[in-house]
């Protein structure tokens, strides 16, 4: 690979981004970054390719690298590291002559570090699925709220897809104001494109939400409370939006 002191711009989306790095690879050039939006400096040039996003390339990289290779890719992707473009660029490229044994390559610092976001996106991601509260709004619809470190909210929404199939749900990420909703069918939308009022509750919520809150702290003993692992398991900085502990502080 040739290094190039240019940083390369595309879309945001993910297939850009994987196109994108199809063409450095087909060119044979190391950028100095990959950018989404990016403000040029002194020292680097933006380079705005304005290609075609590759709409074969998802399916060929799954059909020719595996589905695991795939996911983690799409990991790296949806994680909030700065770096993540160059990470998916490194990942890929040992890929490309690894196949899966790519995962267990740790002698490589970039692609150690791409290792260790993924399964942090990974845990997050299963944590999510435990977390996740709902809450009936008027009509019936089921509303959550969460704030994930990463940009899981896509992962989560497939588990509720096929736990909840029958209802009508919400997603809200608050920290990126987008959401999932699903009615038969699922939909990504900006909050602010949403006109479900968030603030009816139906009928019963506010006893269905006391009775809970009294049976989580009826299980517990007092005696046996271990804080530290406690939040080992359930982090404190997601307890806001779990609510059998979203108003307390400790035992």
């Amino acid at each position: 690979m040739k290094k190039i002191n240019n940083i390369y711009i595309y879309d945001g989306s993910f297939p850009n981004l994987l196109t994108i790095i199809k063409y450095l690879f087909q060119e044979n050039i190391l950028p100095l970054d990959i950018k989404e939006n990016y403000q040029e400096d002194l020292f680097s040039q933006n380079i705005n390719l304005n290609l075609e996003t590759d709409e074969k390339i998802i399916p060929n990289i799954v059909k020719n690298m595996g589905l695991k290779i795939f996911n983690g890719l799409y990991y790296l992707y949806l994680s909030n590291k700065d770096n993540k473009e160059m990470l998916i660029y490194y990942f890929l490229l040992y890929s490309l002559k690894y196949q899966e044994k790519v995962f267990i390559l740790r002698n490589v610092d970039i692609l150690n570090e791409a290792i260790k976001t993924i399964k942090y996106v990974g845990r997050e991601n299963h944590k999510m699925k435990g977390f996740i509260r709902f809450k009936e709004l008027k009509g019936g619809v089921l509303y959550a709220e969460f704030s994930p470190t990463n940009n899981v909210l896509p992962l989560v929404v497939k588990h509720f897809q096929k736990r909840l199939k029958k209802e009508v749900w919400l997603i809200q990420d608050v920290k990126r104001k987008v959401c999932a909703y699903y009615n038969t069918n699922l939909y990504f939308l900006d909050m602010q494109d949403t006109k479900i009022n968030l603030n009816e509750l139906a009928k019963d919520e506010v006893m269905m939400e006391n009775l809970w809150k009294t049976f989580y702290k009826s299980v517990s003993l007092k005696e046996r409370v271990n804080e530290r692992c406690r939040m080992n398991f359930m982090p404190k900085k997601y307890w806001s939006y779990i609510m059998e502990v979203s108003d307390e502080e400790s035992y």
